[in-house]
């Protein structure tokens, strides 16, 4: 049973045919939209919870016809822990981290490649490609690997070294570009036609947002159904943020929340790439390119996002906020904050934790407030990241436990 009736463009609301394979319109991405009424009658909310406890437990909210095997690696149910040390540091109640590391591929990445890939390979797809400033690359190649396709990823040459071997280890035609996420993504474009290659460049293709809402799903099961007061989520392309916001629509629709707020969203960007921040700060629905993008956190350093007007939206409906934390603070926040909660947090939710110092102190988040930080990788992914000189011993010499005790 599939309970898409058809696809609709972000930008003007056209109506598109969800039985071919669709990319763009406008060069504008475009929604799966669902039969929710069918689906309110085919589904007891209250029953999902005996599914098995992978993001597949939300089927008919998802655009792969049931009787389709998906491309899948087991995609759990990732944890969301409290964190009441982040809360304390931050001065507000509750800090919660949903931990998007434990998925098969190490990051978020692999939600919304187990869609892509599983409705590309429904549609017939052989062949594809994208640019990638991190995990996602790695995520295609592996669910290609799985589907048994072939994949081109392009990264910056800069890209966290993990996530440029991982690719390659999984078949992927691996390349490094001189540029950024957007160069890369010309070459993706420019041999289209000529590779024959589909593009699963973010918000070029409608299926990876869907695999993306399972994490808003998830976390009002969670929180038996009462969403969270806020959400502070790192902003690339956006998908992520996109989709909870979809998925929060949905259940609103479905009559499955029990309670009307629905979360407050932050999107979070280093002052080193800044584009969303800037646009919300300016007024403006559409985001200008953010020149000499440059950030730690590889993965939000996203010069020009295809989907910002839908990021914006979704930030101003919600009546949250984008901000931009500054670069410098983003390696010693992923420090203290895995210290601080035992969880090996990436360096884009390391941008996240700085926010909620900032937004904390500005007086924008209350003491009442329960508050859910995503970390969206493993911070082990990033050597560039958490590399640092070790203190060595010398088993030749006596023992100094002075040096022990201080570690230096």
């Amino acid at each position: 049973m599939r309970f898409v009736t058809h696809l609709e463009s972000a930008i003007d609301g056209t109506r598109l045919d969800a039985n071919q394979l669709q990319t763009v319109h406008q060069d504008r991405p475009l929604w799966v939209r669902y039969d929710l009424e069918g689906i309110k009658k085919h589904v007891d909310r209250d029953a999902l919870a005996a599914r098995e406890a992978t993001m597949w437990r939300y089927r008919e909210l998802l655009p792969l016809d049931d009787q389709v095997s998906p491309v899948s690696l087991c995609e759990t149910i990732t944890p969301v822990i409290n964190c009441p040390q982040l809360a304390t540091d931050a001065g507000v109640r509750e800090v919660w981290v949903k931990d998007e590391s434990r998925l098969p591929t190490g990051s978020f990445k692999s939600r919304g490649m187990t869609m892509a890939i599983s409705m590309a390979h429904f549609f017939g797809v052989r062949r594809v490609a994208l640019p990638s400033a991190g995990n996602a690359g790695g995520a295609a190649a592996f669910y290609a690997a799985r589907a048994g396709m072939e994949a081109y990823v392009f990264m910056p040459e800069d890209t966290p070294v993990i996530n440029q071997h991982e690719a390659a280890l999984a078949g992927a035609r691996t390349f490094l570009v001189n540029g950024l996420i957007n160069h890369c993504g010309a070459i993706v474009r420019e041999g289209a036609e000529k590779m024959q290659w589909f593009d699963l460049s973010t918000l070029k293709e409608p299926y990876r947002i869907e695999g993306k809402k399972t994490m808003g799903l998830e976390l009002a099961q969670q929180f038996q159904w009462k969403l969270p007061d806020v959400i502070l989520y790192p902003t690339g392309g956006g998908t992520g943020l996109i989709g909870m916001w979809k998925a929060f629509q949905e259940l609103t629709q479905l009559g499955w929340l029990d309670s009307k707020r629905l979360p407050k969203m932050v999107s979070v960007q280093s002052d080193g790439c800044a584009p969303i921040a800037r646009a919300y700060d300016d007024g403006e629905r559409f985001a200008t390119l953010h020149e000499n993008a440059d950030t730690i956190a590889r993965g939000i350093r996203v010069p020009a996002a295809v989907g910002d007007f839908m990021i914006l939206d979704a930030v101003r409906e919600s009546g949250g906020t984008a901000i931009a934390v500054p670069e410098e603070q983003i390696v010693s926040r992923m420090q203290t904050a895995t210290r601080a909660t035992g969880i090996a947090i990436c360096p884009e939710t390391a941008a996240c934790i700085s926010a909620l110092d900032q937004l904390s102190k500005q007086g924008w988040l209350s003491d009442d407030q329960r508050i859910v930080v995503f970390n969206t990788g493993a911070a082990q992914k990033y050597l560039e990241a958490i590399e640092q000189p070790l203190p060595v011993i010398d088993r030749h010499q006596p023992l100094d436990w002075e040096f022990i005790e201080n570690g230096r």
